[in-house]
């Protein structure tokens, strides 16, 4: 599955009085129709994408669903698969931040009446990269609660992952071969001395809570521990346990130049650049949770030569080649995003309204060198990818073929199987 994506990150900054919406600093909302015939100019079938939350859900079962009508019906028109990106870094302002309680059940009824409305949607992302944003948001200070807390990230934490499992449930009782492509992001985090040791551990056990709990998989001692000092109660553990919907997902994984960290003695952390690289952390994530693989995020600025963007595709790409080579399920890889982005060089925390030209294009829909060089690669390598192993073909209906008859018995086969799945789900007899 080659993909790219619309970038649709929505956090707020100062306190909440200013929202981050890269759709519009993009111009996306002006452009969409253009940008949707760039994905087919790259041969792409596979899009990352989602509707604008804050402008779309107005309060509970209240909705404006004005550009997703427009946009959802331009994409099954031409046969452009989403991959529905349903909350990207931000909730609208009435839910608040991810402090609140009741963010999960919230969230959950969005992505069911979500699927209700377009039931052709089979792929989704409901929240991206639970990580990141729990970090940002909850320990950093930088995003929507802008705190600084183990606690707050805690809180962060518990109210994202169970939203993201709500959602998943709610959409499987609309669309019940739906899949669930996590977007998270592959961390690593290196010790500088023998004295930094224990810290790095610390954080490399850290860096698996959120898909730990959204794949029922029981945390160590340490972690376990972590989590009921900051505010997590024995039977909110367990609850990520007893409702397991592993079977239903792909690992997708995302890795930038910024994903390695090297961890000093006195607890402080910088980026350390590719080290190991994202084969090799890659291998630590699928030995741990046992899933199919997709690299779903990654993307390099163009430099001066216009070649640094290129180099960095061809070196992921030979990282995607490694892992499937080796035996690890791998079925789709991600430039993100379609086209370059806005102040991600503060990661959203600034309003500079500065070019960050990691695209395929740039933002007057010209092409990038690496556009070129990604469009060559798919052509190359599309046909040959998927003769090796038919196990590795995913069921996916493209939107064309949503109401054949071998879609609606695949939909009724899925149907037929979640009780067995929701009595599976119950049972915590998982490793970690």
């Amino acid at each position: 599955m080659f993909a790219t994506g619309i970038e649709n990150s929505i956090p707020t900054i100062d306190n909440g009085r200013t929202r981050v919406d890269q759709m519009e600093s993009c111009g996306h909302y002006k452009h969409w129709k253009l940008d949707f015939d760039c994905v087919e100019e790259l041969g792409l079938r596979f899009l990352r994408y989602g509707p604008p939350l804050h402008r779309t859900y107005l309060g509970p079962g209240r909705y404006d669903w004005e550009f997703a009508d427009l946009t959802f019906a331009d994409l099954k028109r031409r046969d452009i698969i989403p991959i529905v990106d349903l909350c990207h870094f931000g909730v609208p302002d009435w839910i608040g931040d991810f402090q609140n309680p009741d963010l999960p059940h919230l969230f959950a009824r969005y992505a069911g009446d979500f699927a209700e409305r377009y039931p052709w949607v089979q792929l989704y992302t409901p929240m991206n990269e639970m990580f990141i944003c729990a970090v940002f948001s909850a320990m950093y200070g930088w995003w929507n609660e802008q705190l600084q807390s183990d606690r707050a990230f805690v809180t962060a934490l518990k109210h994202i992952v169970k939203a993201n499992v709500m959602a998943m449930t709610e959409i499987l009782k609309r669309r019940p071969d739906a899949i669930f492509i996590q977007s998270e992001s592959s961390e690593y985090f290196h010790a500088d001395s023998p004295a930094a040791i224990h810290e790095a551990e610390l954080r490399n056990r850290w860096r698996f809570l959120p898909l730990d709990l959204n794949y029922g998989n029981r945390v160590n001692s340490e972690m376990y521990e972590y989590l009921l000092e900051n505010g997590m109660t024995k039977e909110e553990y367990n609850w990520f346990l007893t409702h397991r919907l592993k079977q239903h997902c792909i690992l997708g994984n995302d890795y930038y130049l910024t994903n390695e960290h090297r961890v000093f003695a006195d607890g402080h952390s910088e980026a350390s650049g590719e080290v190991f690289g994202y084969a090799e952390i890659t291998r630590q994530y699928y030995e741990r949770y046992g899933l199919p693989i997709m690299h779903t995020e990654t993307n390099m600025r163009e430099g001066p030569t216009g070649q640094e963007a290129v180099q960095w595709l061809w070196k992921e790409w030979a990282n995607v080649l490694r892992i499937r080579n080796v035996g690890i399920p791998t079925v789709g890889f991600t430039w993100y995003s379609l086209t370059d982005q806005i102040d991600w060089d503060t990661a959203l925390r600034e309003r500079n309204n500065r070019v960050h030209p990691v695209g395929l294009y740039d933002l007057d829909r010209n092409i990038r060198p690496v556009g070129r060089a990604y469009k060559k690669l798919i052509a190359d390598w599309r046909e040959l990818l998927p003769a090796s192993s038919l196990c590795l073909v995913v069921p996916v209906v493209p939107p064309s073929r949503a109401e054949s008859g071998h879609a609606r018995e695949q939909r009724e086969a899925a149907a037929e199987h979640l009780d067995d799945v929701s009595t599976e789900a119950s049972s915590p007899e998982i490793g970690g």
